[in-house]
């Protein structure tokens, strides 16, 4: 009977089958099942299929949580045992860790000790990061550029008229410069007097009768 019992007690493990990861980082849910007494438990997750490579672990009883984790790798456990789930979040990964990875739960006490059958486990395929450019989104509206530049066109057509205006000013000033005659060609006199018509004065005579 005892035998029996303890052939009925067994974990079954599932998980899904393939998950891409974005942005180098990706989480891993492993649901159990379980129908025996135990009260102390471990979950490991596992790399390649001869699961060769330990990423991480953790231990449990109730509320006593005990982590581990490979130095290759950033990995956090999160564990529900209302649910019966075990998380491992997985971040900063690379594309050489692409590969199969089998989730593992065991009851570790009481005796006696029981672990899941080999699931199929679950491929991580990590993507190559490619280089974006970064894009540069304006904050101002566009009617807001639409009239700060209609404004500047507006202030440079004003600024050439007025340097038109006042090249010409200076043309036309420059022509009536010089309107005093001029001196007689030879020697300087300097009794020389600038020409002024000669006032033709007539006297008028009274009649007498």
């Amino acid at each position: 009977l005892l035998i029996r019992l303890f052939l009925e007690q067994k974990i079954l493990v599932e998980q899904p089958p393939r998950i891409m990861a974005a942005n180098e980082n990706a989480t891993l849910a492993c649901k159990y099942a379980y129908n025996g007494t135990g009260n102390e438990f471990r979950a490991s997750l596992n790399k390649g299929t001869d699961r060769a490579v330990e990423v991480c672990s953790v231990s449990w009883n109730g509320s006593f949580h005990n982590h581990h984790t490979n130095k290759d790798f950033n990995c956090l456990v999160a564990v529900d045992s209302h649910k019966k789930e075990v998380n491992f979040s997985l971040w900063k990964l690379n594309t050489d860790q692409t590969d199969i990875y089998f989730c593992k739960i065991e009851v570790m006490f009481p005796p006696p000790y029981i672990s899941n059958d080999k699931s199929n486990g679950t491929v991580i395929h990590v993507k190559e990061k490619l280089f974006q450019l970064p894009v540069f989104q304006s904050a101002t509206p566009f009617w807001a550029v639409v009239v700060t530049l209609g404004f500047l066109a507006f202030y440079s057509v004003l600024i050439t008229a007025a340097f038109w205006k006042n090249k010409k000013n200076r043309i036309l000033t420059s022509d009536y410069m010089n309107m005093t005659p001029r001196h007689p060609p030879g020697p300087k006199n300097k009794h020389y007097q600038p020409y002024a018509p000669t006032r033709i004065h007539t006297e008028y005579r009274s009649w007498e009768p």
